[in-house]
């Protein structure tokens, strides 16, 4: 096999599946990321299919987008609690799509690892294991779910159930963290520290750009948004440990001296446990707020609304990531966000205004330096559009290409040394 060209192309490559709980048409971080990595891979040659939950019953149960191969598994419909079916359905599926895949990429193993390691191991095939979220391998991301069945992680119980998946899913070949906070909570869980790989999320550069002024307002035209006035975004999840509550108190108090800016919200609450949509939409028909905060619902061209924006806010509470927050730098976007997950590490004092979670009056301090300050607008717009180009899709593509042929090497050679 070759190492990676110049132009990041690859010879001798291995087949690659994506396994994720969800995929398009669902629309989410972890739905774009494997959307983003799995085109730009097939746009190089690769052999890329995605394996996933028929979510919407609608849907095909064989379908392709951008070119990819989807195979959609039972259980269908919506639902929470459907997804723990795919513990029974994605195994077979995987031993029995075994002529289509030579490495098997888990997006968010918390439900889908033990499968996919037990059929990478029977067919002795690779298997690299992504958190698409805090608390994945802790076991800390099934709290709010115990909370309903009287649990905590921290119960004896509990605890076993997690080591015995955990004693399963450290023999993946490897790990994939996106997070400094990840790869560290990888390693307390007893994943060898040589399985551990940093690579970030990706942004398409090309479509999340800055545009100038007479565009920007060509698109708030297109889009209903207002004309004149000061237009701070929001996008993501509509889900109550984003911040969001919080939000919309700060922005209450800063609609009272300022008549002419709008909150947008981009997104929706979705089958999220922590939804918080409806609460949100009463909230903004309150008198404080009522038509200062604009809703989108879900949305596929998020970028659009960030070209259309003045700012951006993201007050999270908790993150693995923060993908939304790359997007709006990539449109060179002014942002004020939380110092929480993987947050410092993508922007620092220099690239965004950064205030502590859960501190209201902090984060509306920082909206009001935005609004104010047109020097510190463009400062923060220049840095921030600078440094999200080191998150692009094609350096993230190289990073996993390079990752899949070094394992699909290894894996040659064991295979040789047993004969």
């Amino acid at each position: 096999m070759n190492v990676p060209d110049r132009g990041g192309l690859y010879a001798g490559r291995p087949r690659i599946c994506f396994l994720t709980e969800t995929f398009h048409p669902e629309i989410g971080g972890g739905e774009s990321q494997t959307r983003l990595l799995a085109g730009r891979l097939k746009e190089r040659g690769w052999q890329v299919s995605i394996l996933t939950r028929r979510s919407r019953p609608a849907s095909p149960r064989r379908d392709s987008v951008d070119e990819v191969e989807i195979h959609r598994l039972p259980p269908a419909g919506p639902g929470r609690a459907r997804k723990w079916g795919l513990i029974a359905t994605a195994g077979p599926a995987l031993l029995r799509l075994r002529a289509d895949w030579d490495i098997v990429c888990v997006s968010g193993f918390r439900i889908l690892g033990i499968p996919a390691v037990r059929a990478a191991r029977r067919l002795a095939r690779p298997c690299v294991l992504k958190a698409d979220s805090n608390g994945e391998m802790s076991g800390e991301y099934f709290r709010a779910g115990l909370a309903g069945l009287g649990l905590t992680p921290s119960r004896r119980p509990v605890r076993s159930l997690v080591e015995l998946r955990n004693r399963r899913l450290r023999t993946a070949d490897a790990f994939v963290a996106i997070s400094a906070p990840i790869a560290a909570e990888l390693s307390d869980a007893g994943v060898a520290r040589e399985r551990i790989v940093r690579i970030p999320n990706a942004v398409d550069t090309e479509r999340f750009a800055p545009v100038e002024s007479a565009e920007r307002s060509r698109i708030r035209a297109n889009l209903g948004l207002p004309l004149d006035g000061f237009v701070v975004t929001y996008a993501g999840r509509l889900v109550r440990y984003k911040g969001l509550p919080l939000l919309l108190d700060a922005w209450e108090a800063v609609c009272r001296d300022r008549g002419n800016a709008w909150l947008v919200l981009v997104g929706s609450g979705g089958a999220d446990i922590h939804n918080c949509e409806a609460e949100l939409r009463d909230r903004a028909e309150g008198e404080g707020l009522r038509g200062r905060v604009l809703f989108t619902g879900a949305v596929d061209d998020v970028h659009r609304y960030l070209r259309a924006s003045d700012a951006f806010v993201f007050p999270t509470e908790e993150e693995a990531f923060g993908i939304s927050l790359v997007e709006a730098m990539a449109c060179a976007l002014p942002c004020v966000a939380t110092r929480v997950g993987a947050i410092p590490d993508i922007a620092n004092d220099g690239t965004a205004l950064l205030v502590p979670p859960g501190d209201r009056s902090a984060l509306e301090m920082a909206i009001r330096k935005v609004l104010d300050r047109p020097d510190l607008r463009a400062r923060l717009g220049r840095a921030a559009h600078a440094r999200a180009r080191s998150f692009s899709v094609d350096s993230v593509a190289d990073a996993y290409g390079e990752l899949f042929i070094r394992l699909s090497r290894a894996r040659a050679r064991a295979s040789r040394r047993s004969g």
